[in-house]
């Protein structure tokens, strides 16, 4: 696919970078805090979201629209989901848009599907979602898009859509970035040695394989590490899911030293199981700040040392604000992308209020001290 080899060159690039300073991980690491090195599902080069804005003139005319949106997750009650939720409807109200539905497809392609018939009998004007199969569910979006609903997408697009067309954006964090600088941050836990698992997303899904691609490509410029064992999961149990193979890598791999879950809920499923095993030395890297591991993360002792996190509420204000976009006729980036935020123990207070608009729950924050 297209945009499979230009991330690879992306990752050539940053790969190069890195070797050219003999890994130095912490300039690499301070590069993901400038530039987006993800692509959009289509190739895209990535528009900063500071672009997506709206003139108070163009404000004041989707308010006197009365306009109707409805919210299709991939699957939620997550943190991350919570976030993006969050910042849709606040930028919504900000804009006069009223939500009609929130649904939770559990990752099931034919429940996403259900929920769309279903929103769509309300008739709304907006619809921003992420398919939880870009192929199953691809006909249910093309009904809405000819129904002319406007459609905005998070991370991913069903195929066969074109932006601008079918679709007014999609909206993502720099996934690929943040699977960079989850590896960078194991690497300097493992202080560039030791043996590793690998636990990645066993789907056809956009974003969780630039992160498993970015970390495997990224892990490869640390000779002394060496990855012993990976194994894919599918979910929806995904934290149980992942811990059970966790236990089995743990179990059949003692010398095990760091194990890297392709995000926060799988994390969980491994803190599980090290617990189990009493393996307190064990080292965790993963991606996104959810409030379990962020939680593990504040203790001086917590085996979770470093993840990439995306910045879900501001990425439901763009998608909030790119659905305006689409009512006004007003041209859009095909791609918008946030950047990667690198975390660990010592900043993350900070990363928490730029990932949820939120300062750090009080019960992190009594670890912290």
């Amino acid at each position: 696919m297209k945009h499979t080899t230009k991330i690879a060159l992306a990752a050539t690039a940053l790969v190069s970078v890195a070797l050219a300073q003999g890994v130095n991980s912490q300039a690499a690491l301070k590069q993901l805090t400038s530039k987006v090195f993800s692509k959009g599902p289509n190739g895209e080069t990535a528009s900063s979201a500071s672009q997506v804005k709206l003139t108070p003139a163009e404000i004041a005319k989707v308010k006197g629209m009365n306009a109707t949106a409805a919210i299709v997750l991939h699957y939620g009650g997550n943190d991350w989901s919570n976030a993006q939720v969050d910042g849709l409807k606040a930028q919504f109200a900000k804009l006069g848009i009223r939500v009609v539905a929130v649904t939770d497809a559990n990752f099931k392609p034919e429940k996403q599907v259900s929920d769309l018939e279903t929103v769509l009998a309300r008739k709304p004007d907006i619809i921003v979602s992420i398919p939880t199969d870009p192929v199953a569910t691809a006909s249910a979006y093309r009904n809405a898009a000819k129904q002319g609903v406007k459609l905005v997408f998070m991370d991913n697009v069903p195929s066969g859509m074109k932006a601008g067309k079918d679709y007014v954006s999609v909206v993502s964090s720099d996934n690929y970035g943040n699977g960079v600088a989850s590896a960078h941050l194991l690497a300097q836990q493992l202080k560039g040695k030791g043996n590793i698992g690998i636990i990645y997303h066993a789907a056809d899904f956009f974003v969780t394989k630039q992160r498993y691609d970015a970390f495997k490509s990224t892990i490869k410029q640390y000779p002394g590490i060496k990855v012993v064992a990976e194994q894919g999961i599918g979910g929806p149990d995904f934290a149980g899911d992942a811990e059970k193979v966790a236990n089995a890598m743990l179990t059949r791999y003692p010398n095990l030293n760091a194990i890297w879950a392709v995000w926060d809920v799988p994390a969980e499923g491994v803190l599980s199981a090290a617990r189990t095993a009493g393996r307190k030395d064990l080292i965790v890297a993963t991606m996104d700040l959810g409030k379990n591991v962020a939680l593990d993360m504040g203790r001086k002792n917590g085996i979770v040392k470093g993840l990439g996190a995306q910045r879900p509420y501001d990425a439901g204000v763009t998608e909030a604000n790119l659905a305006a976009y689409g009512l006004l006729g007003k041209k859009a980036p095909a791609y918008v992308a946030l950047n990667a935020l690198p975390v660990t123990r010592d900043n993350l207070a900070s990363a928490w209020k730029q990932v949820y608009n939120q300062t750090l729950p009080s019960e992190i924050q009594s670890e912290l001290k």
